[in-house]
């Protein structure tokens, strides 16, 4: 039985806790003993994006110490997971905590990752009916380079015919306090890509972080349009 940590990212925990629900059900379903450390409330991403690195480091520092005895530790989060993984140990250069974020690094998977790169697994049994487009979140394409994973998981989800959009790759426009500081430059960024969504005529827009799914489905209620937002894991766990 593998142990594993799952980290809850504050964005999940606040807006979209199912998220975090659903996640457990899968690696409970897979054999894995899952727990929690209720310390662990943010990887500090919000205030390091704005250059508030102090600040940053206080909350960062938290976490880690929570996190420091998990061997595996599970992100339904693409943005909080490049965070620990590439962001964490720069943050803590030449600060006490570096070894541990070092050490931290190398234990943290991004759902996706960890169920295709890791496990070997893309058949969790999922069946959804619909047709659906998945959206490249900025920091799981870039900085994680996870492209492939959650692709291959889709494609073994039942009655879900999985097309891919010609802007898959575009960012949404949320990008944490980018939102905040260029409202109107956000907003339309979100509209193009629920115009091609809309083009393509489908049931769901499904991606591997809530921040962006948050953002797009603003923009479809604005246009009462039916498409649904979907987390990947809430995908992989339907039945």
């Amino acid at each position: 039985m593998i142990k594993a940590t799952v980290f809850i990212p504050c964005f999940v925990d606040l807006f979209y806790p199912e998220v975090g629900v659903r996640t457990v059900q899968i690696l409970e379903r897979l054999g894995h003993q899952v727990d929690f450390r209720e310390e662990a409330v943010c990887c500090g991403q919000p205030p390091f994006n704005s250059g508030l690195h102090e600040e940053a480091r206080k909350i960062a520092t938290r976490t880690l110490r929570a996190l420091e005895r998990s061997s595996v530790i599970i992100v339904p989060s693409a943005s909080c997971a490049a965070m620990l993984k590439i962001f964490m140990p720069r943050l803590f250069e030449g600060y006490p905590e570096y070894d541990l974020a070092v050490e931290i690094r190398d234990n943290v998977y991004e759902i996706s990752d960890y169920l295709v790169n890791h496990l070997g697994v893309v058949d969790l049994g999922a069946r959804l009916k619909g047709r659906a487009v998945f959206h490249d979140g900025c920091h799981g394409l870039r900085e994680l380079g996870l492209k492939r994973p959650p692709r291959e998981l889709l494609r073994k989800v039942k009655e879900l015919e999985l097309v891919e959009a010609s802007d898959a790759e575009m960012c949404c426009g949320f990008g944490g306090t980018f939102a905040v500081r260029f409202p109107e430059l956000s907003t339309c960024m979100a509209e193009a890509k629920c115009a091609t969504a809309r083009d393509l005529e489908v049931d769901f827009i499904i991606s591997c972080d809530s921040s962006c799914l948050m953002h797009l489905q603003s923009s479809l209620r604005y246009h009462r349009s039916s498409i649904t937002t979907l987390h990947l894991v809430e995908v992989l766990a339907s039945r």
